[in-house]
């Protein structure tokens, strides 16, 4: 079942268009990875999953209620983790999470069980008096993910939540999101660490200039790229088409693409052997090559050839 649905989305601002055009579900009880550039409609696009920001054009579906007609159901469905730490440092852990829990209308003897059991939850039960300026960035990164959960929501979206963060704090995280998980929470989650997207999430959602460049599970995508990818540059251009023709027959050559004189290739055996088989190709027709790269079959080659850029360009 899905939980979220994104029909033809745009979001458009006077000067630009953040998003355009994006359709994908989201499925009930998944962790779903989006992953993008900086200015690629990243933000835009959470904003909107999370009923903060109206689309432009299109139609946003959160549980089969469409969004812009229900934003206050929506929201109330929905547990926001920000970047920032959106508490208050002065005020001690249980009072920030009891404050802001009062806020949802919850009962108080209600409220006192779930802010005691989020502090268990994320570990910080014996520091639950302290103020929170005395916590640690992963302490607070911690209670900023309790925060969003107070109201028990079906959605929770994470943007970055393990940023800067100790190991130990970042194993506490992957193991709170395994356990939303088993709960049968729907986890929307941003990182800039492809491992953390690796291993953590079920499908992943590649965006960048405001369109969905690919959207499947993390093997599926790894598997879009073979064994790796090959590229380098030629040094002639007039040898380019004899380069491309003398690629395409090599039977371990899934894919070839080329950006002027910059060549891409997709290759279907184990990487080192199809180098030695490819450069002895290229050598025997006395064409010139420089500047090879090899990119293993993981899903940050995948991201740079979708993209061409690193995750945090």
């Amino acid at each position: 079942m899905n939980i979220i649905e994104l029909e033809n989305v745009e979001k458009e601002y006077a000067d630009r268009k953040a998003v355009g055009g994006i359709s994908l579900s989201i499925k009930q009880g998944e962790v779903f990875g989006i992953l993008g550039p900086n200015g690629a409609g990243k933000t835009t696009t959470l904003l909107m999953l999370s009923a903060q920001l109206q689309p432009t054009n299109g139609v946003v579906w959160f549980n089969q209620m469409e969004l812009t007609k229900n934003m206050k159901k929506v929201k109330s469905s929905v547990g926001v983790v920000p970047q920032e730490i959106a508490l208050y440092s002065e005020m001690n852990g249980f009072d920030n999470l009891y404050f802001f829990g009062s806020l949802y209308g919850m009962k108080r003897k209600e409220l006192k069980k779930r802010v005691t059991s989020l502090l268990k939850i994320t570990g910080l039960s014996d520091r639950a008096r302290e103020p929170l300026s005395q916590y640690s960035g992963g302490m607070k990164r911690r209670i900023n993910i309790a925060a969003a959960l107070l109201h028990n929501p079906k959605v929770v979206l994470m943007d970055e939540p393990t940023v800067g963060i100790d190991p130990q704090s970042r194993i506490k995280i992957y193991k709170l999101i395994d356990l939303l998980k088993r709960e049968g929470k729907t986890v929307i989650y941003t990182t800039h660490y492809m491992e953390e997207a690796t291993s953590l999430c079920d499908r992943v959602a590649i965006i960048d200039h405001g369109k969905l460049l690919m959207l499947d599970s993390v093997s599926n995508l790894v598997d879009s790229v073979a064994a790796g990818i090959i590229e380098f540059q030629l040094r002639a251009h007039e040898q380019l088409e004899q380069a491309l023709l003398e690629i395409s027959h090599l039977p371990f050559v899934k894919e070839v693409e080329n950006s002027g004189l910059k060549i891409s290739i997709v290759v279907t055996m184990d990487i080192q052997e199809a180098i030695g088989t490819l450069m002895n190709k290229l050598q025997t027709k006395k064409i010139l090559i420089e500047n090879l790269v090899i990119m293993p079959p993981n899903l940050e080659t995948v991201f740079l050839r979708l993209t061409g850029k690193a995750l945090r360009e």
